[in-house]
């Protein structure tokens, strides 16, 4: 299976769930246009959790799609615990593509939210990654990730 963006999703909010979106822009050093977890300030523009992670709350019963868990982009076909820190993701095609970079794997959740009390728990500090964003565009729904591992500054195997 190739790896793809089911879902785009975004909030007003930090801390609640995200409403999908569709399509969206992606701005350089900043994430997803519109969003309260988007900053500059930080290494946590965008947020990634699998599809699979999702199935498996639901499975247990928990009602919750994606954007559930605060995720900015619902991915499908791949490992992302498995991409270390510094692994490079191509969201969408040609020009208007997006290049991330891994920053951080998993959270750690200081308070529960109002996620977990919709949820009734949370994969995303256990399961999701996060990325800054090196090159902005436009993403959307149904596009292809591929991810390239960085071996030095100069160095991008693909």
């Amino acid at each position: 299976m190739n790896a793809k963006i089911i879902s785009i999703n975004v909030s007003d909010r930090k801390g609640e769930p995200k409403k999908p979106v569709g399509v969206a822009q992606v701005i350089e050093n900043y994430g997803i246009k519109g969003d309260a977890h988007a900053s500059s300030e930080w290494h946590r523009q965008v947020s990634l959790l699998g599809i699979e992670s999702i199935n498996k709350m639901q499975s247990l019963g928990i009602d919750v799609s994606s954007g559930g868990f605060a995720e900015n982009i619902t991915t499908e076909g791949i490992d992302l615990l498995s991409l270390p820190i510094g692994t490079r993701i191509k969201l969408g095609e040609g020009l208007n593509a997006v290049i991330g970079e891994v920053t951080q794997i998993g959270k750690v959740c200081h308070e529960r939210c109002a996620i977990y009390y919709k949820a009734g728990d949370c994969v995303m500090p256990k399961e999701g990654i996060f990325i800054r964003i090196l090159k902005g565009g436009e993403i959307k729904e149904g596009d292809s990730i591929a991810v390239s591992y960085r071996i030095s500054e100069d160095d991008i195997l693909v």
